[in-house]
C-alpha cells in the first residue's frame, strides 16, 4: 500500500485545513493557542496529535517529521479590516516564530518538503509590499521554489473569500505543475507583487498550474435554514432602523425581493461611510466574508423575505459552517457567538481540497530535494530576515 503524505497543521484552529488535506494527506501533529477552537478540534479529530500552546513554547522534538506543513497563521495584522502592522506586529508576526521552527527542522535535517502558508490577498501591500517580498526572499533563501494563488471561496461554496495560498517546495517539478503565464487564480494584485521582487527572488517563482473549479451550484438560500425558533427574529423596529440606515439604490433592492414575492436572502453588513454607520444587502447568492466578532466586527445579518414579508435575524452558526463547507456533522460549539468566532477563523474545506487535489498531493509523484550548500550558505546568512 502506497504510503500517503503526512502534514504539519500549524494555527489549526478547527483543523479545517484538516478536513480538505485528509483524502491526500494525514494529519500527525496539529497546534492552536485559543482553549475554545482547541475544544472544537478535540470534539472533531481526538487529542492524540493536538497540542494546545503557544507557538513561541513548541521545541522541535515535539514535531513530528512531515512532508508537508501547513500555516494559516493570524491575519488580524494584515487584513485590509485590520489595524495593518504587517508581519513585525504581535498577531500576524507569529508567522517568524514558525519560520524559526521550520529552520530548526531544517537544521536537523527533517524539515518538510512543503510548505503552505494561508493569509488574506493583504499580505501583498502590507507595508508598501516589503513584508512579502520579505517572506518571499526567507523562502527562497532556504532553497524553495515559490508560488501562490489566490483563491476565493465563492466558486466552491455561497461565500464571498478571498484568500491567498503560498505554495512553497524543494521537490522536483514536473512541469504538468507549471504554468508559462499567470491563469485563473493569479489576478492582477498577485502579478503586479511578484513584478516588483528583485531578479533573484522572480527566478525562484512559479506560476502553478491550477484548474477552474466547476460552476458552483449552491447559492446563500440553499443554505439557509427555513425553520428557526422565533426568538432569533430581530424586531420590525430594528428591521426599520436597518433599512434606514440603507442607500436608496439598497432599499431598491430589498424592495425588489420583498414584490417577488419569492423566498429570497439578502445577506447584510453595517459598515462606517465617510463617518455614518450604513447598512448594505446584496442579493447576489452570496454571504458577505465570514469574520469573527471581535475587535469591533459586526454579526452578519439575513434578509429574509417570502410572500410579501420581510423579516431580519443574525446568520446562524450551523449557516456559517456551511459558508465555510464544512458538513452536517462537523461539530461546532452552542454557542453562536463561539461558533461563528472558530469559523470565522478558518480556512475554507473545498479550497484545501481543490489545492489538494491539483497540487500538493501531485508534488509527491517526484523525489523531493534537498537545498544545495550554496542555498544552505545562504540560508544562514539571511536567518534573521
Amino acid at each position: 500500500m502506497e504510503r500517503k503524505p503526512t502534514v504539519l497543521e500549524f494555527f489549526a484552529g478547527g483543523g479545517m485545513a484538516r478536513l480538505g488535506l485528509e483524502p491526500w494527506f494525514r494529519c500527525v501533529f496539529a497546534n492552536d493557542i485559543d482553549p475554545g477552537k482547541a475544544a472544537s478540534y478535540r470534539a472533531n479529530f481526538g487529542a492524540d496529535h493536538l497540542i494546545e500552546a503557544d507557538i513561541a513554547n513548541l521545541k522541535t522534538e515535539d514535531l513530528p517529521t512531515a512532508d508537508l506543513a501547513w500555516a494559516s497563521f493570524p491575519c488580524q495584522d494584515l487584513s485590509l479590516a485590520g489595524p495593518r502592522g504587517g508581519l513585525k506586529a504581535t498577531r500576524s508576526g507569529t508567522f517568524w516564530t514558525f519560520w524559526h521552527l521550520i529552520m530548526t527542522l531544517d537544521d536537523e535535517v527533517r524539515c518538510p518538503d512543503t510548505l503552505v502558508l494561508e493569509n488574506v490577498p493583504g499580505l501583498l501591500t502590507s507595508n508598501a509590499g516589503a513584508d512579502f517580498a520579505g517572506l518571499i526572499a526567507a523562502l527562497v533563501n532556504a532553497g524553495f521554489q515559490v508560488g501562490a494563488a489566490i483563491m476565493d471561496a465563492a466558486d466552491f461554496v455561497p461565500q464571498s473569500r478571498a484568500r491567498l495560498f503560498l505554495i512553497a517546495t524543494r521537490a522536483v517539478l514536473a512541469e504538468r505543475l507549471i504554468r508559462r503565464a499567470p491563469g485563473k487564480f493569479h489576478p492582477a494584485p498577485l502579478i503586479i507583487s511578484v513584478e516588483r521582487l528583485d531578479a533573484t527572488l522572480r527566478a525562484n517563482w512559479v506560476w502553478w498550474d491550477l484548474p477552474s473549479p466547476p460552476a458552483r451550484r449552491l447559492a446563500l438560500r440553499d443554505i439557509v435554514e427555513r425553520k428557526v425558533p422565533e426568538c432569533v427574529w430581530r424586531s420590525e423596529e430594528t428591521c426599520n432602523k436597518l433599512l434606514s440606515q440603507m442607500t436608496p439604490a439598497h432599499r431598491a433592492r430589498v424592495q425588489k425581493a420583498v414584490d417577488s414575492q419569492d423566498f429570497q436572502v439578502g445577506a447584510v453588513y453595517r459598515r462606517i461611510r465617510k463617518g455614518v454607520q450604513r447598512a448594505e444587502v446584496r442579493y447576489d447568492g452570496l454571504a458577505g466574508c465570514l469574520r469573527t466578532l471581535r475587535g469591533g466586527s459586526s454579526r452578519q445579518l439575513l434578509l429574509i423575505s417570502e410572500n410579501g414579508q420581510l423579516g431580519l435575524r443574525p446568520l446562524s452558526g450551523r449557516e456559517a459552517a456551511r459558508l465555510m463547507g464544512l458538513s452536517e456533522t462537523y461539530r461546532i460549539p452552542d454557542g453562536v457567538t463561539q461558533a461563528t468566532n472558530l469559523v470565522g477563523d478558518g480556512v475554507c474545506v473545498p479550497v484545501v481540497s481543490w489545492l489538494a487535489h491539483h497540487l500538493l498531493s501531485r508534488l509527491y509523484v517526484t523525489k523531493p530535494v534537498k537545498a544545495s550548500n550554496a542555498q544552505t550558505d545562504l540560508m544562514h546568512a539571511n536567518h534573521q530576515i
